[in-house]
């Protein structure tokens, strides 16, 4: 059996499309899967990149196509009112889920279905007392958004996926490899099905490759 690790941030719309993608992709496997709340704002800023919202161009694109990706996947989803947003109400109320860092499918769903179906405000506080009482029976024990223990899984979980290379979610990590973005799943079902490719040196090649950008090794 394979152990998939799952890195999310529910304010990304990649996320969604690649939660819903994930288990045709892996279909006749043995795996597992541990999703894992990481903030994909501090992965950004840990490598200068602005994510595509911060570039008007790039933003108005990426908002066309998860909504065309999200019609031909036969996924449903409609923009939240207000995108970005700041996503760390809906991944504390996630990791008040928790014991580890890890949550399970059911909670991953309900928090990403909260954001990418309807269209409407995912900070709208009559909206997140209703996630809130959906995960009640989820929810551990004296947890809550405003606990300290899931603000301490968030930071522990995004500590973890940068020191794994992790620069942008959805990232799926097995056996020490990580696979990025939704047009990743292709590969990362190449590499579970044993491709040969994976044993040659194309994998470690690349990052020997000298850029021909100036300043940069």
């Amino acid at each position: 059996m394979k152990r998939i690790t799952f890195y999310l941030d529910f304010v990304s719309p990649y996320a969604w499309l690649a939660f819903e993608r994930l288990p045709e992709v892996l279909e006749g496997l043995s795996y597992s899967v541990a999703y894992q709340p990481v903030l994909l704002g501090a992965l950004l800023q840990q490598h200068g990149n602005p994510g595509p919202a911060g570039i008007a161009p790039k933003r108005d694109w990426t908002y066309r196509h998860v909504t065309w990706l999200g019609h031909a996947q036969g996924t449903p989803l409609q923009m939240p009112a207000r995108h970005p947003f700041n996503p760390l109400p809906l991944l504390r109320q996630a990791l008040a889920c928790s014991d580890d860092g890890s949550i399970n499918r059911y909670v991953a769903g309900t928090v990403l279905r909260h954001v990418w179906q309807g269209g409407g405000d995912a900070l709208d506080p009559t909206r997140l007392a209703a996630l809130a009482e959906a995960l009640a029976e989820q929810a551990r024990p004296g947890q809550d958004v405003n606990s300290d223990g899931p603000k301490a899984l968030l930071r522990a979980n995004t500590e973890a996926a940068q020191a794994a290379g992790v620069f942008g979610v959805p990232a799926f990590g097995v056996d020490g490899k990580l696979f990025w973005g939704l047009d990743g799943l292709p590969m990362l079902r190449a590499y579970l099905d044993g491709d040969a490719w994976f044993d040659g040196p194309a994998w470690d090649a690349v990052s020997q490759l000298p850029s021909g950008l100036p300043g940069k090794p």
